[in-house]
């Protein structure tokens, strides 16, 4: 078997053990090997597919997207992960509700840095409530349930995680110790408790204090007992229990008083966390908009990032054109891997076209052309900024300034001067900022106008600074 064959074999061999365990809810599990399984083989579509549906499952949604997006790229038609996008795009509202969910637990995490317990468990509840499959948001909710000794509450939202994946480290863990927490607590109550004897009487089993030897003594002496009880009962009933009545009259007032006290308590608390989740409303209500576009923008970047990588690899696009679109990917809005492929197209693609439009560009401001040589040069710049030794950002910056725009003409002849200080091109930029800044007029410095003048006095052009000699590729 050559080693092609071997390390097909093996992918498919870790995307069945993924399938199996993501069958039976061993999410963990069913990511590990799926994650094994396309690192012998990136482009197993089935493999892929599956793990964004494992990531979806547990709740995390944005892993999931990542996942069929790069699917979707990898294999555009017949592909099952359109239907999984299409699928999360047409329901947009659940999309925003799994976006303020996410937010939400975020801002338990400070509640709980910040010994906000009651407010993150609040939170929480709502968290789960809205996306019930978040795993992360139980574990969580669990954990600060253990924290203030709920261990009922936290032995059920930790059946409610296992469900989600069943053999996920965290939830047995959690598991594990509150059964440690309970057994120590019940070992704790069972010594407080007074000692007993337990003996069986036919089928029953009967349980009395160890010293129940006063209870056997006192039915000797019943009779006098009942003599003495007598008269002692009707004292008691006239001293005691007359003003053990009223004072139990008044323990319960005042044990009203406390209870509403402490009633209005809890109201001004749950008052004052309302509040402050109105306000987190309010705010995220604000954001949202925001969140959507950087979702929005993020998902753009991948899509043109895979047309590059295929256009690429396909051999049948100029550099010029894949540079166009390499440049509308926000490198920052990327992963790790995303940031890496980025660099590696980059660095084959953009010398090139470099080359090509700063070309184009030096020629269309030599002819007046200014728009379109600050199109090209603009894009050099964002590809390369010190491209010819500073010789595409002094050019942009005479082009802007021949265009009439001198704000971005003085911001690009600076960088020059900034980036290469006693030069040539330094001098260069100086004088067009000198120019400026002298309200002269700007297009006296191009050099078909200087040469007509130079024809029209019968003088040969010396070549003199006219703020074209340098707009050639240096």
């Amino acid at each position: 078997m050559d080693y092609t064959k071997k390390i097909l074999y093996q992918s498919n061999y870790w995307y069945n053990d993924g399938l199996r365990k993501a069958q039976i809810r061993d999410m963990s599990g069913a990511a590990a090997s799926l994650r094994r399984s396309l690192q012998y083989n990136r482009e197993n579509i089935a493999a892929r597919n599956l793990l964004g549906l494992v990531y979806y499952g547990r709740g995390e949604v944005a892993e999931g997207l990542v996942e069929w997006i790069i699917s979707k790229n990898l294999k555009p038609r017949d592909n099952v992960a359109d239907y999984f996008i299409r699928s999360v795009q047409e329901s947009a509202s659940e999309l925003d509700v799994i976006n303020q969910a996410v937010k939400r637990y975020n801002q338990c995490l400070v509640y709980c840095s910040q010994n906000g317990e009651d407010l993150a468990i609040i939170q929480l509840k709502k968290v789960i409530s809205a996306h019930p499959s978040f795993l992360k948001a139980y574990q969580l909710l669990a954990l600060l349930y253990l924290r203030t000794e709920q261990y009922a509450k936290a032995r059920q939202i930790l059946r409610i995680a296992r469900k989600l994946d069943t053999t996920n480290d965290m939830t047995l863990r959690y598991m594990h110790e509150m059964a440690n927490l309970r057994g120590k607590k019940m070992k704790d109550e069972k010594h407080g408790k007074e000692e007993t004897v337990e003996y069986s009487l036919g089928n029953e089993t009967i349980i009395q204090p160890k010293h129940g030897g006063f209870k056997a003594l006192a039915s000797k002496f019943t009779v006098m007992n009942i003599v003495v009880g007598a008269v002692i009962g009707a004292a008691i009933v006239w001293f005691l229990i007359v003003p053990a009545v009223n004072e139990a009259k008044a323990d319960s007032v005042n044990k009203q008083i406390v209870e509403y006290s402490e009633r209005i308590n809890a109201m001004e608390a749950q008052i004052s966390a309302q509040t402050r989740t109105l306000n987190q409303y309010r705010e995220n209500d604000e954001n949202s908009e925001q969140s959507a576009q950087n979702a929005a923008s993020t998902a753009e970047s991948y899509e043109n990032l895979m047309t590059v990588s295929n256009q690429f690899y396909s051999n049948s696009y100029s550099d010029d054109t894949m540079a166009e679109t390499l440049l509308n990917v926000n490198k920052d809005a990327l992963g790790e891997g995303g940031q890496a492929m980025y660099d590696e197209l980059s660095q084959s693609i953009f010398p090139s076209a470099c080359e090509s439009l700063y070309s184009g560009g030096t020629a269309s401001l030599d002819v007046a052309n200014y728009d379109t040589a600050i199109d090209s040069l603009s894009k050099v710049v964002r590809m390369n900024e010190g491209y010819d030794d500073g010789g595409a950002l002094l050019n942009l910056g005479i082009a802007y300034m021949r265009n009439g725009d001198n704000d971005n003409a003085s911001k690009y002849l600076k960088r020059v001067i900034e980036l290469y200080p006693d030069t040539e091109r330094a001098q260069e930029a100086q004088n067009s900022l000198d120019t400026i800044s002298q309200g002269g007029d700007t297009h006296s410095a191009d050099g078909q106008n200087t040469d007509q003048q130079n024809a029209d006095a019968g003088q040969p052009n010396d070549g003199g600074d006219n703020g074209v000699q340098n707009t050639e590729g240096q």
